[in-house]
């Protein structure tokens, strides 16, 4: 009997065909799983780069408005150059446009400032509704990085005696103190024709002192003149640099003018190029000093803040005791209400200087219905090498309940000029007289 196609046996016959039909079967199914893969990664590869890179495509139609554009944007002259950079248009990333600094939502278009600007094919393209003098939102602002004017020279307040510009710098490894004397403006001289100098002084040391040039008939005088002072880095902060100007007369009299204390603190000193400082003249207080000496310092009230400032200055004609050498003279500050303590603060201390000047300012919180039961309690305080420390002297500041005489008028003054500081002196007394 032969065998049909179909029946078993010509299958059975043939198994080197089935294997062949295996393998092509599963080469095809390979092959479409690796091309349907690389279309997919090719996919995402192209919307990344489309993300990263996004471009606007102009309209049909738009040529006209570009031309328009171009011709009412500044473009540069190839043959001239400004000194001054131009500004460099930048967009916002599309991830920090949702933040509260921006100022304008990302599709907003805001004016160019005026001057030299970019050819308008550096500059992004817009919508026909939004041509002309615009750019996009992001441009630098060249306001932005101006240097504050400075109005030294032209803001004088009222009643100001002169000014007087110079500069200091301290060299720690020579332990020099290098001050320039620079200029001095409006100066207050008498009827003549005014003829200034300077004097300067290295505090606590009276007697020591380097002098300028005698400059003629000018109120405005020019020095441009330099002082060494020799002075060690350990005594450096517990110094003050004194100014006295001073008009000298047709007999060669001098009359005070006014005078600037400069103290040197570390935080002044630092650095390595040396600082112009302007400052206002003072007058010398003519008074002479009270029996246990007088202590200047300012008041201020803030009552938006509810802010009790007090800047100490200065003492003069303290009654020290002891070896002035060893002796150091501080301040302490002590805020009172219902003559109960309620905070207490201390200035540094100098060292033998029966006239330290400190300048530093402190701040108290107080209500403004405080303000009738509160008093400030100044007391200078003198330490020794033992570490022992008693009473110099004190004033005590404050409404009627508390003070009387110059201590009530300057507390009173205070609340009527709010946010002004209110200089004066008070002369020092123990506790038992205050």
């Amino acid at each position: 009997m032969v065998p049909t196609p179909s029946s078993p046996a010509s299958l059975n016959g043939s198994p080197g065909k089935m294997k062949v039909l295996v393998a092509l079967v599963v080469g095809g199914l390979t092959a479409g799983l690796l091309l349907l893969l690389l279309i997919v990664v090719s996919c995402c590869l192209w919307k990344r780069l489309c993300a990263k890179f996004p471009y606007e495509e102009l309209p049909p139609g738009t040529k006209a408005a570009s031309s328009l554009q171009g011709d009412k944007l500044c473009r540069l002259d190839a043959g001239t150059q400004t000194s001054r950079p131009l500004g460099v248009p930048f967009v916002v990333p599309p991830s920090l446009r949702s933040r509260d600094w921006v100022p304008l939502h990302s599709r907003e278009w805001a004016q160019v400032p005026q001057g030299p600007c970019l050819a308008p094919e550096l500059l992004p393209h817009t919508t026909g509704s939004n041509l002309g003098n615009k750019c996009m939102v992001g441009t630098i602002n060249p306001e932005l990085y101006k240097f504050p004017e400075d109005k030294s020279e032209t803001d004088v307040p009222e009643g100001c005696r002169g000014r007087l510009w110079f500069s200091v710098e301290y060299q720690q490894e020579a332990e020099r103190l290098l001050v320039g004397l620079i200029k001095a403006q409006w100066l207050q001289a008498p009827s003549e024709a005014c003829r200034p100098l300077v004097k300067l002084h290295l505090l606590p040391d009276e007697r020591r002192f380097l002098q300028s040039k005698t400059k003629r008939k000018t109120a405005n005088p020019q020095f441009d003149e330099h002082f060494i002072f020799q002075v060690s880095s350990k005594s450096i902060s517990q110094m003050v640099l004194r100014f006295s100007v001073y008009h000298v007369d047709r007999q060669r009299k001098h009359q005070l003018l006014g005078q600037v204390l400069f103290p040197l603190k570390n935080e002044i000193l630092a650095g390595d190029c040396p600082r112009i400082i302007w400052r206002d003249l003072e007058a010398e207080s003519l008074e002479p000093p009270s029996e246990f000496g007088d202590l200047q310092f300012c008041l201020s009230y803030n009552d938006c803040l509810s802010r009790l400032t007090v800047v100490v200055l200065r003492a003069k004609g303290l009654r020290l005791q002891e070896d002035r050498t060893f002796v150091s003279v501080f301040v302490k500050v002590s805020l009172m209400n219902h003559n109960k303590f309620v905070k207490c603060k201390r200035t540094s201390a100098v060292l033998g200087s029966a006239n330290p000047v400190y300048s530093e300012t402190f701040s108290f919180k107080a209500e403004p219905t405080e303000l009738d039961t509160a008093s400030l309690c100044l007391t200078v305080m003198q330490t020794t090498e033992g570490d022992k420390s008693h009473q110099v002297g004190r004033v005590v500041v404050g409404p009627y309940m508390y003070a009387r005489g110059k201590e009530l008028e300057h507390w009173t003054e205070m609340r009527s000029k709010p946010k002004e500081l209110v200089k004066r002196w008070h002369a020092l007394c123990h506790a038992a007289e205050s």
